[in-house]
């Protein structure tokens, strides 16, 4: 019987691929680095095969980009339907869509960048955010456009945090461009008493005072404007 090498081991058993393992293994890249870094070379290599094997599964990187949208999406929460607190629910939603898109640095510019996210997670999520917003009694055509507003909202917010957590925009080139208007401005009072009046409150204001400012007037403009109406039944 012939001896094992007492350092041997065994030969590492390799996953069976399937587009649920490479949309997986694509998110777990996302989370490290930023959307450009995932394609499907990287994600192959971190599979330890070819490029080629992916594409019987998933045809493109932008194809692998809308499943890892779709697959974040099944994550959030979908809480059932309450017309006493729909609008308590919509925020705690969109909240919830504002902390996903920003934990997967870029992923928000799938969401912009696609015609329609049309996953079954998408979808899925799209009924859930209509249902809570029929429910609260807005009309049909109210609802969609809100749904629409929302997760347009959500998206771009997302990108700009997460272009600047990346690098892709530069803070201190914010910064800099920021004081050079400034500096513009402040030699012309007369022509900008208004943009001089309110001195730094937006550059001041965090992130999250920004996000729920535009959440409280998002939902007071639906509720004043279209006087929701509760649905029988």
């Amino acid at each position: 019987m012939e001896a094992e090498w007492p350092r041997a081991r065994p030969a590492e058993r390799r996953r069976a691929l399937s587009q649920d393992l490479i949309v997986d293994t694509a998110l777990d890249l996302l989370g490290k680095a930023s959307l450009d870094t995932v394609s499907m070379r990287r994600v192959a290599q971190e599979l330890g095969t070819g490029p080629a094997s992916l594409y019987a599964h998933v045809s493109s990187k932008e194809e692998l980009h809308e499943l890892m949208l779709d697959r974040l999406l099944g994550r959030l929460p979908r809480p059932a339907p309450d017309p006493d607190i729909w609008t308590e629910q919509i925020l705690e939603m969109a909240r919830a869509q504002l902390a996903m898109l920003t934990s997967y640095p870029g992923i928000a510019r799938v969401g912009l960048e696609t015609v329609i996210p049309a996953g079954p997670n998408a979808l899925t999520y799209g009924e859930a955010v209509l249902a809570i917003l029929r429910a609260g009694g807005l009309p049909d055509r109210v609802a969609v456009f809100a749904f629409d507003t929302l997760s347009l909202w959500c998206s771009a917010f997302a990108y700009e945090l997460s272009a600047v957590r990346t690098g892709e925009l530069d803070r201190d080139q914010i910064v800099a461009r920021g004081k050079e208007i400034g500096a513009y401005m402040a030699a012309r009072p007369a022509q900008f008493p208004n943009l001089l009046g309110v001195g730094d409150v937006l550059s001041e204001a965090t992130a999250d005072e920004r996000f729920e400012f535009a959440l409280d007037v998002f939902l007071a403009g639906l509720v004043a404007a279209f006087k929701p109406r509760r649905r029988s039944g």
